[in-house]
């Protein structure tokens, strides 16, 4: 499967990072790292993909790695729809008080808009 990873810096994607890895190591997924401007994360690009590269060596898995600009949700579902992905992973999701999903700008556009399987790491 090809799969293209969204990540931003925060620590709910770094934590889907790691879990994707860990996924397409098992599955023997095709794995594309996009690394997303996100001005809300704790981490700037440069330290996001080192962290990805850390990772991905650790894990041994050959993976791209893509700086995004732009709008994140637009981008992501503009090139898995380009490049023929078959999933996007997105981080994120946390639990209301009443335990309903709450989902971050980036993750609910691409969940409404992206004609690929989308899935939600939590």
């Amino acid at each position: 499967m090809k799969v293209l990873l969204g990540i931003g810096g925060t620590d709910d994607s770094l934590d889907a990072l790691e879990r994707t890895v860990e996924r397409a190591v098992q599955a023997n997924d095709e794995l594309t790292v996009a690394i997303l401007e996100n001005p809300e994360s704790p981490r700037d690009a440069h330290e996001v993909e080192e962290y990805a590269l850390d990772v991905l060596l650790d894990a041994g898995l050959d993976a791209d790695i893509r700086h995004v600009a732009g709008d994140p949700g637009s981008e992501l579902v503009r090139i898995a729809e380009e490049d023929d992905f078959d999933q996007i992973a997105l981080g994120g999701g946390e639990r209301s008080p009443m335990g309903k999903i709450r989902l971050g700008h980036v993750a609910e556009f691409v969940l409404l808009n992206s004609r690929v399987s989308v899935t939600l790491v939590r």
